[in-house]
C-alpha cells in the first residue's frame, strides 16, 4: 500500500505506466474444419508481410482490386506524416464494390435487409439491383443536386439499404460522403455538416427501434438550424421514406428545401452514370469522431489505400468467401460499418446481412433466429452487444440451429469471461474468433490473431496484423519490452494503407494528436521517425500478443497506482451474478482518487450486500487491495449510448456530485435520474457530503470516458 512518505516517488510514475495485474489466459485453438477452408492457411503469408518486405507487401492487398491505372509509387513519404499510398494509381470504389461483380454474380444477393418488425418481409438486394439503385441516385445527386467530384454530401441515415446505396453513389461520382450515426442528435449532425461544407443533407422520415417508429426527419430541421448558427447553409434536404407513400414524421416538409427522394427518382429511372476514375489518394469519405475538446475530428480516408486495406483484412481476417453469408451486427454510422459492412465485403462480392434495429428486440433470441433463418456463417459484433446478449439471454443460442465458422469482436477490449461465453455458448465451440483492435482513424484492423494460423487467447487481441508493426513506448519514448509485465502507450511504428490522411481542415491538429508525441525529427521523411500514437494503453505478453487496457485517459490514479478501467471491469465480470460493470474515479480526500464500481446483474437477480461483497472480493483477488472500490453500486441498468456503450462520464459525474452533462442523446436518459437519486441518497446517508470540486477536478470528471 502506498503511504504518504513516498508520495514524491509516486508523482514521478510515468503517465504511460498503467498498473497491470492480468493473469495470462489459456490458448484456444481454432477448429480443424476452419483451418482447412481458411483464406490465410499458408504460414508463408506471415513472411510475405514481414517488415523487410514493407511497404511492397501491401501490393497483395491492392491486387484484390480492379485498377484503371497501376501505381508507380507504393508509399510516398515526402510530406510526413501525410502519407500517400499507390501514387499514380487510379480506380473507382463503386466499380470495385458493384460493377465488377455483374459479369458473374449479378443475381447474387449483395445485401439481405432485415427490418426490425419481424412481421415485415426480409428484402434481398442483388448486385444487379444494387447497381441500378446506385446509378439512379448518383444521377439524382449529379444532375438535380449539382454535386461534382470533390464536393461533400452528408447522410444522417439509419440502418436501411438506402445508406450503402447513397455511399456508393457518391463514390461513383468521386464525391466525398460523410455519414453521421443515426442515433446522434440533429445538432451533432448540423455541426458535422458545417465542418465538412456539405450543402446537401440526406435523411429519412423514420425508422424502427425497440418496436417504435422513430421520428427521424425532425432532426434534419435541428441540423439545418445548427449549421446556420455556425454560418453554413444546408440548401437541400433529401428525405427517404421508410414506408412507400407514407410519411412517418410530424416535422413538416419545408417548401423549396425538403424533397422526397422517391418523387425525384422517377426522372432518373434506368439512368446509368459513368464512374469517375479517381486518383488512389483522392478522399473517399469523412468519418467524424468526437474529442474531449474542440470541434469533432473529420477523419479523411483515401480511396485506393483504404479500399485495398479493407479488402485484404476482410479476406484474411474475416475469412470471407464468395459462398459465405456474412453479418456484421454494427451500424454503418461507425467506421466498423463502413469498412466491414460496405466496402470490405462488397469488394469481395459477398452477401451481407443488414439489420435495422436492436439486437435484443423483441427478445434476446432475435440475433440467433436471424442467423438460423439466413444461414449466417460469419458473425461480427461489439463486446457491448455480446454483454447485452449474455445478460438478457445467456441460454438463447442453444435454442437455435445455426452454425458459425467465424466470429469477430470489435470496438473495445472484451473481458475474458465474456469472450468465453461468446466462444462456448454463442459460437457453440465451432467458430474461430478474432478479437480485433483498431480505431476510426485506422481504416481497418491493427491487432488480431490470423484465425487459422495463430491461436486465440481470451481478452487479448493478439499480435499486430499483417504489415502492422506495433510497439509499446513509455512516456520518454523508451520501448516497453514484451513479457516485462509493464504497460505503456501502444503505437504503430509504420504507415499502412488504411490510415486516415488527415483531419478535415485541421492538418496541424492531425500532427499534434497522433504524431507529435513520439516524433523526434520533425524534418525527417523517413517513416521510422513518425510512429502513430493510438492513445490506448497496452501490455505485451512474452508471446507477442497485446492486451489493450483502454484509453490512456480512462485510467484511475489511486495513490500513485494507475489502474486501467478495463482491468477493474473484467475482475467484476468474474462474479457469476454480474452482467455489466463500469469503473469510475471519485475524488477522495485521503487517496486523491478512489474507485467506484457500478454493476448491473443478470435478469431475475436482485441486489444484495452479498453481491457487493463478491465484487469487492473479486477485485481484491484479481488486482489487489489497492484497487478495492470505495463503493460497489448495483443499478438496474447503465446509462448507454445508442450503440450500447456505457457512458462512464455520466456515472462519474453522479459519484462526484458533479454535472453529468448532456444526456439527451442517450438510449435511456431516464435511467440517469434514477441512478443519481439512489447513489447520492446513499452517500448522504453515509455522511459523504458533497464538496465543491476545483475547476481542474471538475474537468477531469467531465472528461473521463472520452477520447481525444
Amino acid at each position: 500500500m502506498t503511504t504518504a512518505h513516498n508520495s514524491k516517488v509516486d508523482a514521478q510514475v510515468s503517465e504511460a505506466q498503467i498498473a497491470v495485474h492480468w493473469r495470462e489466459e489459456e490458448y484456444v485453438a481454432p477448429p480443424v474444419s476452419f483451418i482447412g477452408q481458411a483464406n490465410a492457411a499458408d504460414p508463408t503469408i506471415l513472411d510475405r508481410f514481414a517488415e523487410e518486405r514493407f511497404p511492397d507487401c501491401f501490393k497483395e492487398y491492392a491486387d484484390l482490386l480492379s485498377w484503371d491505372a497501376y501505381w508507380h509509387t507504393t508509399l510516398d513519404t515526402s510530406k510526413p506524416p501525410f502519407w500517400k499510398w499507390f501514387v499514380g494509381g487510379r480506380l473507382n470504389a463503386c466499380v470495385n464494390c458493384v460493377d465488377r461483380h455483374l459479369a458473374t454474380n449479378a443475381n447474387k444477393a449483395a445485401f439481405i435487409w432485415v427490418p426490425e418488425p419481424e412481421a415485415e418481409a426480409t428484402l434481398a438486394i442483388t448486385y444487379r439491383e444494387l447497381y441500378r439503385r446506385v446509378n439512379e441516385f448518383a444521377a439524382l445527386l449529379r444532375d438535380w443536386g449539382g454535386v461534382r467530384t470533390g464536393d461533400r454530401v452528408t447522410f444522417h441515415l439509419p440502418m436501411v439499404p438506402e445508406l450503402p446505396v447513397a455511399m456508393l453513389a457518391c463514390a461513383r461520382l468521386g464525391v466525398i460522403h460523410s455519414e453521421v450515426f443515426g442515433g446522434f442528435s440533429g445538432a451533432a449532425c448540423g455541426g458535422r455538416v458545417a465542418d465538412s461544407g456539405s450543402t446537401i443533407l440526406v435523411t429519412m422520415d423514420g425508422y424502427y427501434r425497440n418496436g417504435e417508429l422513430i421520428d427521424h426527419k425532425v432532426k434534419a430541421d435541428q441540423a439545418v438550424a445548427t449549421a446556420a448558427e455556425q454560418g453554413h447553409t444546408i440548401e437541400k434536404v433529401l428525405v427517404f421514406r421508410r414506408h412507400s407513400g407514407q410519411y412517418a414524421s410530424a416535422s413538416p416538409m419545408v417548401e423549396g428545401r425538403d424533397f422526397f427522394v422517391d418523387d425525384l427518382l422517377r426522372t432518373y429511372r434506368g439512368v446509368v452514370v459513368e464512374p469517375v476514375s479517381m486518383p488512389a489518394e483522392a478522399p473517399l469519405f469523412l468519418m467524424y469522431t468526437s474529442g474531449t475538446t474542440g470541434r469533432p475530428k473529420g477523419c479523411q480516408h483515401s480511396t485506393g489505400g483504404y479500399l485495398s486495406y479493407v479488402a485484404g483484412t476482410s479476406k484474411y481476417y474475416q475469412d470471407i468467401h464468395p459462398t459465405d453469408t456474412y453479418w456484421c451486427c454494427a451500424d454503418i454510422g461507425w467506421i466498423t460499418g463502413h469498412s466491414y459492412i460496405v466496402y470490405g465485403p462488397l469488394s469481395l462480392g459477398t452477401t451481407s446481412v443488414l439489420y435495422e434495429g436492436v439486437p435484443a428486440y423483441p427478445d434476446a433470441g432475435r440475433v440467433w433466429r436471424i442467423c438460423q433463418r439466413l444461414g449466417v456463417t460469419i458473425f461480427h459484433t461489439a463486446p457491448t452487444t455480446i454483454r447485452m446478449l449474455r445478460k438478457l439471454g445467456p441460454d438463447e443460442p442453444a435454442k437455435y440451429d445455426y452454425h458459425l465458422k467465424h466470429m469477430t469482436t470489435v470496438g473495445e477490449p472484451i473481458e475474458p469471461e465474456v469472450w468465453r461465453w461468446y466462444h462456448d455458448v454463442a459460437g457453440k465451440g465451432e467458430a474461430a474468433i478474432v478479437d480485433t483492435w483498431w480505431q476510426t482513424e485506422n481504416g481497418g484492423f491493427l491487432g488480431s490473431t490470423l484465425p487459422a494460423l495463430q491461436p486465440m487467447k481470451p481478452g487479448s487481441c493478439g499480435p499486430g496484423v499483417l504489415g502492422i508493426y506495433p510497439v509499446i513506448y513509455d512516456e520518454d519514448g523508451q520501448v516497453v519490452e514484451a513479457g516485462s509485465g509493464r504497460a505503456g502507450n501502444i503505437c504503430i511504428r509504420n504507415p499502412w494503407p488504411g490510415i486516415f490522411q488527415t483531419i478535415w481542415g485541421q492538418p496541424e491538429r492531425f500532427v499534434q494528436i497522433y504524431y507529435e508525441k513520439y516524433n523526434k525529427h520533425k524534418d525527417s521523411t523517413d517513416w521510422h521517425d513518425w510512429p502513430y500514437f493510438a492513445g490506448d494503453g497496452a501490455v505485451q505478453a512474452a508471446d507477442g500478443y497485446f492486451r489493450i487496457l483502454g484509453r490512456v485517459d480512462d485510467v484511475i490514479n489511486v495513490a500513485g497506482h494507475r489502474l486501467g478501467t478495463k482491468e477493474l471491469e473484467s475482475a467484476c465480470l468474474t462474479v457469476d451474478e454480474v452482467a455489466e460493470a463500469a469503473a469510475v474515479p471519485v475524488i477522495d480526500e485521503v487517496r486523491g482518487r478512489a474507485v467506484e464500481m457500478y454493476v448491473s446483474l443478470k435478469p431475475g437477480l436482485t441486489a444484495s450486500k452479498d453481491v457487493e461483497d463478491k465484487v469487492a472480493a473479486a477485485i481484491d483477488t484479481e488486482i489487489g487491495k489497492i484497487a478495492r472500490p470505495k463503493h460497489v453500486w448495483i443499478v438496474s441498468d447503465m446509462p448507454k449510448t445508442r450503440s450500447g456503450k456505457i457512458m462512464r462520464r455520466v456515472i462519474a459525474g453522479i459519484s462526484n456530485f458533479a454535472d453529468v452533462g448532456d444526456v439527451s442523446t442517450l438510449a435511456n436518459p431516464e435511467i440517469v435520474a434514477d441512478i443519481r437519486h439512489h447513489i447520492q441518497a446513499e452517500k448522504l446517508a453515509h455522511g459523504e457530503a458533497p464538496r465543491q470540486l476545483t475547476p481542474a477536478e471538475a474537468e477531469e470528471i467531465r472528461s473521463f470516458g472520452h477520447a481525444e
